[in-house]
């Protein structure tokens, strides 16, 4: 059976967003469509007006509304303390473990095999910080994979020529994990990482 232009077009569109493949596209698509018409407007311009109003603090890269963000104003932050992460979606997931330092995101995925992508990164902002004297630690919150141990490096060496203390987050076994189905390297990762039991 043809769809009709417009909800093809709609259900393209959602394909975009991640993690939605044809069928959830379609579903959510169906969905909007039976939405009153004044609930589907206010969806399409909360998009717009996050588009349009939404952009990178110019101190750490998180997505913000205000100038500098209201982490990077918060003074009750610690300010010794400095988390780099790859984008805003890891700065929430650290806000939500608890985090109460300062951050610089990166922007974006790095990607080894794009030369662009390590010609254009950015790291003014963690420099910034760095040459500020306030930061004793820096924590890399990058993905355990092989582009992001290769930039925990080079931050991790840009972060020791000014004595700040580099440390990462701990890789291994994810709590309610079989250690039978988990690979060599987590594996590994582990065992390097464990630590004493106190009583």
């Amino acid at each position: 059976m043809r769809l009709p232009k417009p909800l093809e077009h709609l259900i393209e569109q959602l394909q975009k967003l991640p993690g939605i493949g044809p069928k959830n596209a379609q579903r959510l698509g169906l969905f909007l469509l039976r939405l009153p018409q004044g609930e589907a407007e206010a969806i399409a311009e909360a998009i717009l007006e996050a588009k349009k109003r939404i952009f990178p603090c110019p101190q750490c890269g998180n997505l913000t509304d205000t100038s500098p963000c209201s982490i990077c104003t918060d003074e009750t932050r610690r300010q010794d303390l400095l988390c780099v992460t790859e984008d805003a979606s890891d700065v929430l997931a650290m806000e939500r473990a608890g985090y109460r330092g300062q951050y610089v995101v990166l922007e974006k995925a790095l990607n080894l095999m794009d030369i662009q992508d390590w010609a254009n990164m950015d790291l003014s902002r963690l420099k910034s910080r760095l040459k500020s004297g306030k930061v004793q630690e820096v924590i890399l919150a990058l993905n355990p994979d092989i582009d992001g141990e290769v930039i925990s490096r080079m931050i991790a060496a840009q972060a020791m020529q000014f004595g700040v203390r580099v440390t990462r987050l701990a890789h291994g076994l994810p709590v309610g994990g079989d250690i039978q189905f988990a690979d060599e390297i987590t594996l590994r990762q582990a065992l390097e990482g464990r630590k004493e039991i106190l009583t």
